[in-house]
């Protein structure tokens, strides 16, 4: 610009015939204007004059030929860019550098395409298919095994145990019994049909009972006091004939002596040890 009739608002030089430049209403010569008001470059740290192209990015400035990707130099002019630790990267190179990297294919997710993320990891969505069928996945729900990935229909086609009662599926949990896959739900007692998961169970005839329904059902009683005889847990007990003795109940009927390890003779109904059959 030139001005024929005004000075310099800083030097008072005159301008007839110069270049000038306006800031708040006042006029400067191109050397003031530059040496007051021009922002520096953050690539060169040189000062932007007025007659240059100024940029600028969350208040800093470049001039136009220094606003480059800091890894590959590429011209940012007009151009997508993204900031990271204080340096403007190409679009191409922050993805290279930071974009999150696909579990399946491991090339760079790039901004802007959708991501799918499980337990930490990241696909394309494209890439995140059912291990068998190849289907997408999307948001459906799926199984994870050997770090593959499948569909509910799949998973059970291909891995999961059938209930040796019902027939169906096991999806989680579940319960052996003579090698058998049960839900834990369907693995009941025999005689009451309460659950069994997580209890101390015996089986008769290959059927599964509680200890309290074996015990009444098939559990010999003691002669003394009526009690099962369970024989769980090493308790010991005492046969003779067709009869069964806790240890402890296995007393002389006449005096209330323990007769474990000793001799006894029996009459009628009753055990007595010798010394109180002696005296009969």
């Amino acid at each position: 610009m030139a001005s024929a009739h005004s000075n310099c608002h800083h030097c008072m030089g005159s301008l007839c015939g110069r270049q000038y430049a306006r800031k708040e209403e006042n006029t400067y010569c191109v050397r003031c204007y530059d040496s007051l008001f021009a922002n520096f470059c953050e690539e060169c740290k040189k000062p932007i004059e007025c007659d240059s192209k100024d940029l600028a990015y969350k208040g800093c400035h470049w001039h136009e030929a220094c606003f480059k990707c800091a890894k590959c130099n590429h011209s940012l002019v007009e151009k997508p860019f993204a900031a990271k630790d204080d340096h403007l990267l190409c679009t191409e190179c922050y993805s290279n550098e930071y974009s999150s990297k696909c579990f399946h294919c491991k090339r760079t997710i790039m901004p802007g395409s959708r991501k799918m993320e499980f337990k930490g990891n990241c696909w394309h969505e494209a890439c995140f298919v059912c291990q068998h069928c190849q289907q997408p996945l999307g948001t459906k729900p799926l199984i994870t095994k050997d770090n593959d990935n499948y569909c509910v229909p799949c998973f059970e086609k291909q891995f999961a145990q059938c209930c040796y009662s019902c027939k169906k599926v096991i999806t989680t949990g579940g319960v052996t019994y003579h090698d058998q896959p049960w839900h834990k739900e369907c693995f009941l007692c025999t005689g009451c049909h309460q659950q069994l998961a997580g209890q101390r169970i015996v089986s008769k005839d290959e059927h599964p009972y509680c200890l309290e329904c074996f015990s009444r059902c098939y559990e010999k009683k003691c002669v003394a006091c009526s009690r099962p005889i369970t024989g769980l847990g090493g308790a010991k007990f005492i046969s003779f004939e067709d009869r069964q003795w806790h240890s402890n109940c296995f007393n002389c009927g006449k005096c209330s002596s323990s007769l474990v390890g000793k001799g006894f003779l029996t009459q009628q109904d009753q055990i007595l040890c010798c010394k109180c059959s002696s005296t009969v």
